[in-house]
């Protein structure tokens, strides 16, 4: 899940700290990083992007599969980009410094014995979200999720109920200055 990295329209709450040219030239550099280091034979990357009309970006790279996040909250979009997949698949956010290919394989390896995974993070929220059986995800995945709170995590396991949920590598995301140091 990634947006185009335009000031103004991307990490928003780091550009009240340090300006919007600097936190949208930190984020665009942050996702290139991402990117060459999650290149795998092991999975498919795929870019799911915000706005749509950045499927044709060419900040991206050229060789990576593009879609459109859609319209929606964050629980609608990632829903419905879980749902495009016949699985396992795994989600994951560009403003993780600290992902690389080994937290994403453990993901996946959790997928073996369980039927979603979540890399949670220091904030109470999450880096990652996986599912074995998109196509079985309830039809209240991620309602009521209080986005952007430390009640994140806790509340999207809870729209999975019955579901053996595994937890992987907990990691830092980039939100404000204080979390660049």
């Amino acid at each position: 899940m990634v947006k185009e990295p335009r000031p103004g329209r991307v990490k928003t709450r780091l550009a009240r700290d340090i300006g919007a040219v600097a936190a949208t030239w930190w984020f665009r550099h942050q996702v290139a990083r991402l990117l060459r280091r999650l290149r795998d034979p092991r999975w498919e990357l795929v870019l799911c992007v915000a706005p749509d009309g950045a499927v044709a970006s060419r900040v991206f790279p050229g060789d990576l599969t593009r879609i459109a996040q859609g319209g929606g909250d964050l629980g609608a979009r990632m829903a419905r980009a879980l749902r495009r997949c016949r699985g396992p698949v795994c989600l994951i956010g560009a403003d993780i410094p600290g992902v690389g290919r080994a937290q994403v394989a453990r993901a996946f390896a959790a997928l073996g014995a369980h039927d979603a995974v979540f890399g949670p993070s220091e904030d109470g929220g999450y880096w990652l979200v996986g599912v074995r059986h998109p196509a079985r995800l309830p039809r209240g995945f991620f309602k009521a999720v209080r986005w952007s709170t430390s009640d994140a995590l806790a509340d999207s396991e809870a729209t999975l109920p019955g579901w053996r949920i595994a937890r992987v590598d907990m990691l830092r995301d980039v939100d404000t200055a204080a979390d660049l140091r």
